[in-house]
């Protein structure tokens, strides 16, 4: 199964996918969450309706896409804290990743249930500033992949429409 980091869902709806000309990715989305391929988490949830924007009522609408963190997902925290703190990273990155984001929760989620992590991230192992979702993703044992990765291995299509005026 597949979780989803909300840049995927930022950028989507910024650019590529945007509601109004890409529908059939959101449809997708849902498609995927009802056949147990794809998911997200609370915290990501969380993120997007504070933007106050279409993603936001998406994330608000579809909450069944969003998986609250459970005991087995907090059994990792330990683990993944001890890999953060032994890295040389800066301490307002390790406080930032262990407290102000949705990231930590993602990592200990795909680690708990066996998921990949879908981002637009990309691993910056000599990073010190920042603490990024494929470099965690590596010292957890987890996979990760981005967003055309996983539609090409779901065999997603998502098919386009044109309106009478076009």
């Amino acid at each position: 199964m597949y979780l989803v980091d909300s840049n995927v869902l930022i950028e989507a709806k910024n650019r590529y996918y945007a509601f109004d000309i890409a529908p059939g990715f959101w449809a997708w989305l849902e498609h995927a969450q009802n056949n147990l391929i794809a998911c997200s988490i609370e915290p990501v949830r969380d993120e997007l309706v504070r933007g106050g924007d279409e993603l936001a009522d998406w994330a608000r609408a579809n909450h069944a896409f969003f998986r609250p963190i459970d005991a087995i997902t907090t059994m990792h925290f330990a683990a993944l804290t001890n890999w953060t703190n032994q890295r040389n990273y800066t301490l307002a990155a390790v406080t930032e990743f262990l407290t102000n984001t949705a990231d930590f929760y993602l990592v200990a989620y795909a680690r708990a249930h066996n998921h990949t992590l879908v981002t637009h991230e990309q691993p910056r192992p000599e990073a010190r500033k920042r603490v990024l979702i494929p470099d965690a993703c590596g010292g957890m044992g987890v996979a990760y992949a981005n967003t055309f990765a996983m539609l090409r291995s779901t065999n997603a299509r998502l098919n386009l429409q044109f309106s009478a005026a076009a």
